[in-house]
């Protein structure tokens, strides 16, 4: 059963699978409500860890191999001040997070707050997402690159 923190709206499609220890967390700090929406035969694998600060969209088919993180929030300030008297992070802090159809995250992978990832890419093992990834390629590193396009994928996948 995944562990829900906090405020949050949650919207998922039908054919979803969500792991155990999963845990699932809104930014209590905010104004508004966080919203996660997932989309359509979507498996979530164990141990991940989705941290929504606004909102996280997850779209269909989409796999999130063990221990993967979202994070759309970081949970604390920067500055350090602040930080020690046990304030809340910042809105400047906060970032969505935007999968597209047919996203493969592979086991240990990051993705942080204001980054869209295209239809059809891979993000390999242990990366670290930073910045958009375009649609169709495998991506890996710290931070994740393209490393090469998946024109195979493409081909398929408007078919």
């Amino acid at each position: 059963m995944p562990l829900l923190l906090g405020p949050l709206s949650i919207t998922m499609g039908n054919n979803c699978r969500i792991s155990g220890h999963t845990t699932i967390s809104g930014r209590a700090s905010s104004s508004e409500t966080p919203i996660l929406k997932v989309g359509d035969n979507v498996g979530i694998s164990w141990q991940n860890e989705i941290f929504v600060g606004r909102k996280i969209e997850i779209g269909d088919n989409v796999r999130l191999a063990v221990k993967v993180r979202l994070v759309g929030y970081p949970g604390h300030p920067t500055d350090p001040v602040d930080r020690a008297k046990g304030l809340p992070d910042t809105d400047d802090q906060v970032g969505d997070i935007i999968i597209e159809d047919n996203v493969w995250l592979a086991a240990g992978v990051t993705v942080m707050g204001g980054v869209r990832i295209g239809a059809g890419t891979i993000v390999a093992t242990g990366s670290v997402v930073t910045k958009d990834l375009p649609p169709g390629v495998l991506a890996g590193g710290i931070p994740a690159k393209v490393i090469k396009s998946l024109d195979h994928q493409k081909d398929s996948l408007e078919a």
